[in-house]
């Protein structure tokens, strides 16, 4: 990692660089995929998948006695660990419902909102050198709460096929179509539709800068997303009472996702600095995805400040996915972060909790769009839908004023549908 001590006002900006391709050269790569998935359906995401993820597909459907068996192949630690998220996620979700409240905004005028569903989603599951089972978890469970009537499942599979844990997951929650298939070719599937992959309303999930590039192509194609969720970043902000060890792990945890995920270190002791960076020699050595970590740290870097507070605004500057406050008055620094898409305050409460088990979301918005993005909640998976409801004495209290506002605008046709109703009140 990159460490830059006591920057100015231009080495800042260079430390809030991520890593990017070209926005041309990912554009053109989507295009030419999703024009062949919308021509050739099936077969070209049986060719792209031989293409780039080495496999052979017969179906790009799982079959239902696959799924019916899953659970022979896991462990039964994993299993009841797949219990306990699934009911903390279900717990956290469950209590973002709202019910609705009728507001009388004048006598005879009610007005209100109500919820319904989105009917058709899609949900992408990155699983190529990662099985993120998790994201099943994440995205199914707020969508069956929401009472979406229709959930398939993309995932790139392996040589073995899907990883037995993803499939395991969403048989969990209650979800039985699922599709091998991955990339870019995954995401035009769920925006065309295919013989076998049905079009979606709205497409979730996380990925890499070309899945990203994906879900913003499709959302110009009528289909709507999340949020452009690429590469996985994680910032820590740390002072002397931070455990340096932790802080490591904690950086490390998110390097291994992959060699195009960015981790920041921002402090106001160098000395905490050092001994971070002494502790990623260490830990780094241990872990089996060491190679793609390194590769991930070579975009990184650590930030030495002169207080806390310029480091928490170099953070909003930043907006990170996920952002650790591991420094004294943790709870306070939080009222001053506007920009992050989770945050995690205290020593102990590490991304991984976030990731797996606390029961909050981790698909969250990542390169800058926590800025004006937000997480992944309930409401991603429903619509809001106002209601109006007036009565003789409702028109009567506020047809004056639309038929007067109306006529300033020079819509003669909505001030009549008022004045119709004002003298048919007359007679």
């Amino acid at each position: 990692m990159e460490k830059i001590l006591y920057p100015d006002k231009e080495k800042r900006q260079e430390a809030l660089k991520r890593p990017n391709k070209p926005a041309a050269e990912l554009d053109e790569l989507v295009r030419k995929i999703f024009a062949a998935v919308e021509r050739d359906g099936d077969k070209a995401l049986i060719r792209y998948t031989l293409e780039f993820d080495k496999v052979a597909l017969e179906s790009v459907e799982v079959d239902k006695e696959t799924l019916a068996g899953v659970g022979n192949r896991l462990s039964t630690e994993l299993k009841t660990a797949i219990s306990q998220a699934a009911a903390n996620i279900r717990k956290f979700h469950e209590s973002q419902r709202e019910t609705p409240a009728v507001v009388e905004t004048v006598g005879g005028v009610r007005c209100w909102r109500e919820s319904r569903p989105i009917e058709r989603v899609g949900i992408y599951v990155p699983g190529g050198s990662a099985p993120l089972f998790s994201t099943v978890l994440m995205l199914t469970i707020p969508a069956t709460i929401a009472g979406c009537k229709e959930i398939v499942i993309c995932t790139p599979p392996c040589v073995d096929g899907i990883h037995p844990a993803i499939l395991y997951a969403a048989a969990y929650v209650g979800v039985d179509r699922i599709f091998s298939v991955g990339g870019v070719q995954a995401i035009g599937a769920m925006t065309y539709g295919t013989e076998t992959i049905p079009k979606v309303d709205k497409i979730f999930g996380p990925g890499n800068q070309y899945v990203t590039a994906a879900k913003q192509i499709a959302q110009t194609l009528g289909v709507a997303i999340d949020m452009p969720a690429g590469p996985s970043e994680v910032l820590v902000i740390a002072d002397r009472t931070c455990n340096p060890a932790f802080v490591a792990a904690d950086l490390l945890s998110q390097a291994e996702h992959g060699a195009d995920s960015q981790v920041v270190l921002l402090s106001d002791d160098e000395d905490v600095a050092d001994r971070v960076i002494a502790e990623i020699e260490v830990q780094l050595g241990a872990l089996p995805r060491k190679d793609i970590a390194a590769l991930s740290l070579k975009n990184s870097r650590i930030a030495v400040l002169d207080n806390i507070g310029e480091c928490v605004d170099l953070s909003n500057e930043y907006a990170p996915e996920h952002l650790i406050l591991a420094c004294s008055d943790a709870r306070q620094v939080a009222k001053q972060i506007v920009n992050a898409g989770s945050v995690f305050i205290g020593n102990y409460s590490c991304e991984s909790a976030g990731d797996y088990a606390s029961g909050t979301n981790h698909t969250l918005p990542t390169n800058g769009y926590a800025k004006n993005y937000s997480g992944v909640s309930l409401d991603s998976f429903i619509k809001k839908i106002t209601f109006q409801e007036i009565s003789a004495e409702g028109i009567a209290n506020i047809g004056r004023a639309i038929e007067i506002m109306a006529a300033a605008e020079q819509l003669d046709a909505h001030k009549n549908a008022v004045s119709i109703r004002l003298n048919d009140l007359k007679k």
